[in-house]
């Protein structure tokens, strides 16, 4: 009996695992430190900005500086919930409505035009383009408040915005081929579903009594949705680290 080879466990962030699972690809374990990765991807200008950040001396503290408090707490489940919401209120319950059992005849098949990945891929670009808005916004307003607190959290904020300048360039490039990864399981949920549905199209016709078989021809698009969906809140959660650092640092003021 040959024994079909196990994929290696993939450990990391959701996002990682979720698009190793959707892509059905071994994803191989970083040789490399987190270190070693990030003087990769910083450049002699960025890494002069990171030293001096780290060993020069901060800025005076301008006085009077406005309490952390709640309203700053509030506005950032706002945009997180706000942005989430976006997410997961995109059309998994069409898909939903236009689900449901049809007999597998060629007379009662489908016959709409099969769903296109381009609106899909607008979609999700549309959504990482929100988030990286909302959330750089909200990024830069937290770190004018640290850096108008103490000069560790002045210094900590400098740290901060330098390690976006040097960062977001890779960060973009990064998740923008996600869209493209779906697109292969996208297709390959849309094949497969077609194949089902022939395979029981033709066990219907073979039958002598007639009473054809049912089958949900709908109900891989109502999956690859919930995918989807999936993806972007896990984009969601890494894109928001940053602010939840930052927000660490602020309460501790």
């Amino acid at each position: 009996m040959v024994q079909v080879p196990q994929r290696t466990a993939v450990s990391g962030p959701t996002l990682i695992r979720l698009l190793a699972r959707l892509t059905q690809t071994d994803v191989p374990e970083s040789r490399l430190s987190l270190s070693d990765r990030l003087s990769e991807w910083l450049g002699w200008t960025d890494a002069i900005g990171l030293s001096t950040a780290l060993n020069g001396q901060p800025p005076a503290v301008a006085a009077g500086a406005r309490a952390f408090g709640s309203a700053e707490e509030n506005e950032c489940v706002r945009v997180r919930s706000s942005l989430a919401q976006a997410i997961t209120g995109d059309g998994v319950s069409g898909a939903a409505k236009r689900r449901g059992q049809v007999r597998a005849r060629p007379e009662a098949a489908v016959t709409d035009a099969p769903p296109d990945y381009a609106v899909f891929r607008h979609r999700y670009l549309t959504l990482q383009q929100s988030m990286e808005t909302s959330i750089g916004n909200l990024r830069g307003r937290l770190r004018g408040m640290l850096a108008i607190r103490t000069p560790e959290m002045t210094r900590l904020a400098v740290v901060d915005a330098v390690m976006e300048r040097a960062l977001s360039p890779r960060e973009r490039t990064l998740l923008a081929t996600i869209p493209a990864l779906l697109g292969g399981h996208f297709e390959r949920l849309r094949d497969a579903a077609q194949k089902r549905l022939a395979e029981v199209e033709a066990a219907a016709d073979a039958e002598a009594s007639g009473n054809p078989t049912s089958v949900a021809p709908g109900a891989w698009l109502d999956t690859f949705r919930k995918d989807m969906q999936s993806v972007l809140l896990a984009e969601l959660e890494i894109r928001f680290q940053p602010v939840e650092g930052l927000l660490a640092a602020l309460r501790t003021c």
